[in-house]
């Protein structure tokens, strides 16, 4: 490991052997005035102090004290070395208490990647809340349905849904909260169609979709009592993301199948109704994925529960409403 200091450079691994060690017992002895002193306050003997700083100048190939019976004293070239080596520690001492605090001190620039339809309906209102509650945070949000790689890419957070088993990414998954695919529609568009009574009247209506669904869709549907239903339905509309779907939704264009997750939202605000409320489409799982797990920084992991509580409280919620 090469460290930077200024504009000078040394090296733990290589040039000092890994001795720093060595370095902090040569400092002590300058510091403190004698040997005996710098053993005590670094808690080791007298000669392990000595051998420290013997194999020092040993790699240094120079003198770093004048020894005497009765004192030792630094020489010019030992004056020069613990300057710098002191300052060297100083920022080493800085970088070590700054890693610690980052395990328990929420700070820092917190990048996140979310797919379009998390970062775009469900995301938005929750950072305002995260930020109001630690403005110390500051947050980067990289929008995409493309699987980044942490990282590669530098992330801290990866929000990842899916229906089945993550793949195995050598990262920490957590699961945040649970998911249905369910049907909404907009009013108008329930006003002018009518309401549907059974899974079969989706038949007659005009189905927005994910592009997986081709042609005419054959829909699963379940109820709360485990009884499936095979509809087939007419997409009329299909996108690339729930996140189109739901704004389709919204103006009218149909009935969409969308994660409860992505509807919650519009659903509260009274913009889509949910259609054969009692029947649902499957669901899945939303994943918090981090390089760290247990160890991650402060900023994650307050960040992952935040937004676990609150799409689980936002979940009870609609439950209750609906």
């Amino acid at each position: 490991m090469t460290s930077h200091i200024g504009s000078g450079s040394f090296s733990f691994g290589g040039m000092l052997g890994g001795s720093l060690e060595d370095i902090k017992a040569f400092c002590a002895v300058i510091e403190f005035g004698s040997v005996s002193r710098a053993a005590t306050e670094m808690g080791e003997t007298k000669g392990s102090i000595s051998r420290r700083v013997s194999r020092l100048e040993s790699r240094l190939g120079t003198a770093l004290l004048a020894r005497t019976p009765r004192a030792v004293s630094a020489t010019e070239e030992g004056s020069a070395f613990y300057a710098k080596a002191r300052d060297a520690l100083s920022l080493l001492a800085d970088a070590t208490q700054g890693a610690r605090q980052s395990r328990t001190v929420p700070h820092g620039n917190l990048r996140v990647t979310a797919p379009m339809d998390i970062g775009l309906d469900v995301l938005p209102p929750l950072l305002v809340r995260f930020r109001a509650l630690h403005p110390q945070i500051t947050v980067e949000l990289l929008l995409t349905d493309a699987a980044l790689d942490l990282a590669a890419n530098r992330v801290d957070l990866a929000l990842r849904a899916t229906s089945g088993n993550l793949p195995d990414m050598g990262y920490r998954a957590s699961a945040l909260v649970d998911f249905r695919m369910r049907l909404y529609g907009a009013p108008a568009y329930l006003a002018a169609r009518g309401t549907l009574e059974s899974p079969q009247d989706l038949e007659t209506q005009d189905l927005v979709t994910s592009r997986e669904l081709v042609g005419a869709a054959s829909l699963s549907l379940f109820n709360e009592k485990g009884r499936k239903v095979e509809v087939t339905a007419r997409p009329v509309a299909r996108t690339t993301d729930y996140a189109s779907v739901h704004r389709i939704v919204q103006a009218g264009g149909g009935i969409g199948i969308l994660p409860d997750l992505i509807a919650g939202a519009s659903l509260a605000a009274g913009l889509i109704e949910p259609v054969l409320a009692q029947w649902h489409l499957g669901g899945g799982k939303l994943y918090a994925i981090s390089l760290s797990g247990d160890q991650a920084p402060a900023r994650v992991s307050v960040f992952r529960d935040f937004i676990r509580a609150e799409l689980n409280n936002a979940g009870s919620a609609v439950t209750a409403d609906h």
